[in-house]
């Protein structure tokens, strides 16, 4: 049975959840004025390094007594910074509700070891019950989650009045959702999501509670040289002035400034969310009348506009065995990279069997309706196969 194909596809059919799409009109030749081969503790370095910081202030609308550090080792080394410095004073209720929120609970629990440690738990596609947070603890949550497309809905459940600590691994949300600064003493994320940057990279800001606990704690583990924030007791201030721990990339610094300043020439971060919703709008109205296809998060308003992620309900799939349900969906994303229409949809690999598309401020809204034509057509092509 031969199935028509769309006839117009994408501009743009990069769809991938990290590295994220480049922003709309990038270029290499905008980033002419990196300072290669020299010293990012050369003066140009340093101004290039601080530009950064101070851009990634003005879009996030960070306070300003918060500090903003470029960190190594992508978000990942940004949350894993934080736990290592900050973890073991007291307490802490650790949230999971996807992948890499696992992976801090496996963090904390076997390597940090620590005994005090509190897990709260959901499936893909929930959230756990944030009415049963212990504040008196330290928290360690992601904003949105990555792999499950679902997010927390907003800041009211966390207490200004709070004794612990609220670290928040904030790197599919952070310029595509309103993060609630007044309640979050870290967060972290990395460059290559919602701006399109470049990987390897992350970005630690931590409030004044926070510097407080790092000058007054010292945590009982050995810690490794690019985990340290101290010195003596104090604060190593140069870390959130340019003054990086390891050697950053000045390319990769200067994509970040790029992206930055494109970010401001949309309006800053009420454009780049005003983009992203743009987007989830264009899915979730294909969603309403497409039969075949659902959210995995069925709860709007914890529905990510970022990680999209979809769970295939036709009947004819779901009474398939487990194993052939999953070798169904993983035909989909196939299909599509062959047509070059969208590439690296496959929902993430811990994820139920579904798709996962990236639907950042960088994806274009024209690109995903686009898309929704073709996902169309390579569920009825792999439908048709089964027959």
């Amino acid at each position: 049975m031969t199935i028509a194909a769309p006839t117009v596809r994408p501009a743009n059919p990069n769809f991938s959840s990290g590295p994220c799409a480049k922003r709309p009109g990038y270029a290499l030749q905008n980033l002419s004025d990196a300072p290669l081969g020299r010293s990012h503790r050369a003066k140009v370095g340093k101004a290039k390094l601080k530009l950064a910081i101070d851009l990634t202030r003005e879009v996030l609308g960070v306070p300003a007594d918060y500090l903003i550090g470029i960190v190594p080792a992508s978000d990942t080394g940004a949350v894993e910074m934080a736990m290592w410095s900050l973890l073991g004073a007291r307490g802490v209720d650790m949230l999971a509700w996807e992948s890499f929120g696992e992976g801090w609970v496996t963090d904390v629990v076997k390597q940090l070891k620590l005994k005090d440690a509190r897990v709260i738990t959901s499936g893909y596609g929930q959230i756990p019950d944030l009415s049963s947070v212990n504040f008196d603890h330290d928290v360690v949550f992601t904003w949105n989650g990555t792999t499950s497309g679902v997010k927390v809905p907003n800041g009211d459940w966390i207490p200004a009045d709070r004794q612990g600590l609220t670290i928040c691994d904030a790197t599919s949300a952070a310029f595509a959702q309103r993060l609630d600064w007044a309640k979050l003493d870290v967060v972290t994320f990395s460059w290559q999501k919602v701006l399109g940057g470049e990987a390897a990279h992350g970005m630690l800001i931590i409030s004044p509670r926070a510097v407080a606990r790092l000058e007054s704690y010292q945590p009982a583990w050995p810690m490794p040289k690019i985990f340290r924030m101290t010195n003596g007791g104090k604060l190593i201030k140069g870390i959130f002035e340019g003054d990086t721990i390891n050697t950053p990339s000045m390319l990769c610094v200067e994509d970040y400034i790029d992206a930055l300043q494109w970010s401001k020439s949309l309006g800053g971060l009420d454009g780049l969310i005003g983009r992203a919703d743009a987007n989830l709008k264009v899915m979730a109205d294909w969603v309403a009348k497409t039969a075949w296809v659902d959210f995995l998060a069925a709860n709007e308003s914890i529905r990510s506009n970022t990680s999209v992620c979809l769970k295939i309900v036709d009947p004819a799939i779901t009474a398939l065995s487990a194993e052939q349900q999953a070798a169904f969906v993983k035909q989909l994303p196939a299909l599509l990279d062959k047509e070059k229409v969208a590439y690296d949809i496959d929902g993430y690999r811990d994820a139920p069997p579904g798709l996962r598309i990236w639907c950042g401020a960088t994806v274009e809204a024209s690109d995903v309706e686009v898309l929704t034509h073709w996902l169309d057509w390579a569920f009825a092509k792999a439908k048709a196969d089964l027959a």
